[in-house]
C-alpha cells in the first residue's frame, strides 16, 4: 500500500527580494551585513528582514547606486557609500502621500540642547548606531558631550574615583555586582567635549559610535585596547 500523502507539508521557500539579492552581491564583494546596515543607515536587523520578512524595498536605488560605484567605481570606503546611499534612499509614504515616521526611538534634542540616548549590550555589538544622530544633531548645533560607560573593571587603567580618569567629575563611581564599572567623562561642570569633533570621530569608524568611544578611551590611556563596553550613554546640552 502507498504512503498517504503527509498533509501541512512546507512549501518550497520563497525566492530572495531585490534587496535581499543587492545585499549578498555587497557580501560576495566583501561587506558584511553590520557594513551594509552602517551605509544604509540601519540597524543590522533590517538587513536580515530582507531575508525573513521580505524587507527592504526602500532601499534597493540605494543599495543598486552602492553596488554600481563598488564594482565600477572602486569606491570601498564605508563613509563614502553611506553618503551614496542617502542621497538615494527616500522616506516611506502613507497612503496620502505624507512622510511616514519612521519606526525608532526618537532621540530629542530640547531647545535648550538636552539631549540623551543610551544603548546596551545588542546596539552596542552593532555600532551602537542608534546614537549616531543624536551625535550629529549635536554637532550641527554646536553642543557639548558627555558620556557614560560600563565595562569591567579591570578594563580600567585608572582606580576607581582617580581625578587623573576623570578630573572634576562629582558624579560617583557606581560600582555593579558583576564586577562592572560605570564611568563618566565630561560634564557641563568641566565643559564636557565638542559634539563636533566626536562626530568626525563617528564618521572616522565608519558610523561606528560604540568603535569611536572605545578608540578615544584608549588614546586617552583610560582602558585596556581589549576592553569591551558593555553600556553607553551619550548627554548634550549647549554651552553656556
Amino acid at each position: 500500500m502507498p504512503p498517504r500523502p503527509r498533509r501541512n507539508q512546507p512549501s518550497k521557500r520563497a525566492q530572495p527580494n531585490e534587496a535581499a539579492r543587492l545585499a549578498d552581491r555587497l557580501q560576495q564583494a566583501g561587506y558584511t551585513k553590520r557594513d551594509i546596515a552602517r551605509i544604509i543607515d540601519r540597524d543590522p536587523s533590517l538587513v536580515s528582514q530582507f531575508y525573513t520578512r521580505n524587507k527592504g524595498a526602500a532601499f534597493v536605488p540605494a543599495l543598486q547606486q552602492v553596488l554600481t560605484a563598488v564594482e565600477t567605481g572602486g569606491i570601498t570606503d564605508l563613509p563614502e557609500l553611506t553618503a551614496i546611499a542617502a542621497r538615494h534612499t527616500k522616506r516611506r509614504t502613507t497612503a496620502s502621500g505624507a512622510r511616514a515616521r519612521v519606526r525608532t526611538k526618537a532621540l530629542l534634542i530640547t531647545p535648550t540642547g538636552s539631549g540623551t540616548g543610551r544603548v546596551g549590550a545588542q546596539a552596542i555589538a552593532s555600532g551602537s548606531s542608534r546614537l549616531r544622530p543624536l551625535i550629529a544633531e549635536a554637532a550641527r548645533q554646536g553642543l557639548r558631550l558627555a558620556f557614560t560607560v560600563r565595562l569591567a573593571k579591570t578594563g580600567y587603567l585608572h582606580p576607581s574615583g582617580s581625578r587623573t580618569d576623570s578630573p572634576g567629575i562629582r558624579r560617583d563611581v557606581i560600582q555593579r555586582a558583576d564586577h562592572t564599572e560605570e564611568r563618566s567623562y565630561g560634564s557641563a561642570q568641566t565643559g564636557g567635549h565638542d559634539a563636533a569633533d566626536f562626530a568626525r570621530r563617528v564618521d572616522a569608524a565608519g558610523g561606528d559610535v560604540t568603535a569611536a568611544v572605545h578608540q578615544w578611551l584608549v588614546d586617552t590611556g583610560r582602558i585596556r585596547p581589549d576592553a569591551h563596553i558593555l553600556h553607553l550613554e551619550v548627554r548634550t546640552w549647549r554651552p553656556r
